[in-house]
């Protein structure tokens, strides 16, 4: 088997912490010009951007900018900055804990996307941080939904990011969860559940199937008033959407989840009202390198505990500047 050879160092910088787009050139084709190939290997690029592009001498080999007459050269490395989609800033500050040589653990507000994925690149937690802080290499130790709010966790070397990862692959971190849902004094708690979840790609909601089970969640109750719960949830494991399913299960749904149990017509972009009322609240673990210690807090309370009828209202949100390019 042919080993993949090593990628070199982008010569390109990242652009509001993200990355520049890589392309490795096939080892053989048909091509006798780079246009010819971009034109074939970029199909949602129109060509007179490619051309554009080339003319501009914006995109970029290992020996420095490529221009319009190029020669289609096997094997080669380039690098070009992707067109970032029009996004609507999340108004909501993302609140730094700690930061040493190793890690970053931030209190994330909702809406904001912990990592570039589909239509949030720039409004992402990595994005920001990686701009914001001068940490270009940042990477996360773990995902955190965008809707849900709390603790996450970056780690700032690369060659450390498989120790951090390692930990909550091997269920070594203790998370805690808070959540606001209806209160049913029928219901039976503290209690653990178990199921078999199953998340494909590319579909919204995430299934219950009957199956052995890959997920498990404690879910307890400290305390309730007026119709509603304050639930503390303690997972196990990580299973994507797993909380929000378990208590959608139970019958008492975290109030503002768009998805649990019915699939909701997507808001507004800049619809920023009632959040999900779920909430990281606690990480703690043994550091893998120092062995130290480790446990942080949250800061963040949920809307809907502290005045459920301001969080029915919809709470105000800051301005916003103008979406982002």
């Amino acid at each position: 088997m042919r080993r993949k050879s090593k990628v070199p160092p982008a010569p390109l910088p990242q652009r509001r912490g993200v990355d520049p787009v890589h392309l490795r050139l096939p080892v053989e084709g048909p091509w006798p010009t780079l246009r010819g190939y971009l034109a074939e290997r970029l199909p949602t690029v129109a060509p007179e951007r490619i051309d554009e592009l080339l003319a501009g001498r914006e995109i970029v080999g290992v020996g420095g900018p490529v221009g319009p007459d190029e020669p289609f050269r096997p094997g080669a490395h380039l690098w070009l900055y992707r067109e970032l989609p029009d996004e609507v800033p999340v108004p909501f500050e993302l609140h730094v804990l700690h930061r040493d040589e190793h890690l970053v653990v931030v209190d994330k507000p909702h809406f904001l996307a912990t990592t570039p994925r589909g239509r949030h690149v720039v409004e992402t937690a990595l994005s920001r941080l990686r701009h914001s802080l001068g940490l270009p290499a940042l990477s996360p130790a773990h995902r955190l939904d965008r809707l849900t709010a709390g603790l996450a966790m970056f780690v700032v070397r690369p060659e450390e990011r498989g120790a951090y990862q390692t930990l909550f692959r091997d269920r070594l971190v203790r998370k805690e969860y808070r959540a606001v849902a209806p209160y049913d004094p029928a219901l039976d708690l503290p209690r653990t559940v178990r199921s078999h979840i199953v998340k494909e790609r590319g579909v919204i909601a995430a299934q219950e199937l009957d199956a052995p089970p890959n997920s498990e969640s404690r879910i307890e109750l400290p305390a309730h008033r007026d119709g509603l719960g304050h639930y503390r949830l303690l997972p196990s494991t990580g299973r994507t959407h797993q909380l929000r399913l378990h208590m959608s299960g139970l019958g008492v749904p975290i109030l503002g989840d768009p998805v649990y149990p019915v699939l909701l017509p997507d808001p507004a972009p800049d619809d920023f009202r009632r959040p999900l009322q779920l909430l990281a609240s606690v990480i703690e673990f043994t550091d893998p390198l120092t062995g130290a210690p480790r446990r942080y807090e949250t800061r963040r309370t949920l809307t809907a505990w502290a005045d459920q009828q301001a969080w029915a209202r919809g709470p105000a949100v800051p301005a916003a500047p103008p979406a982002t390019r």
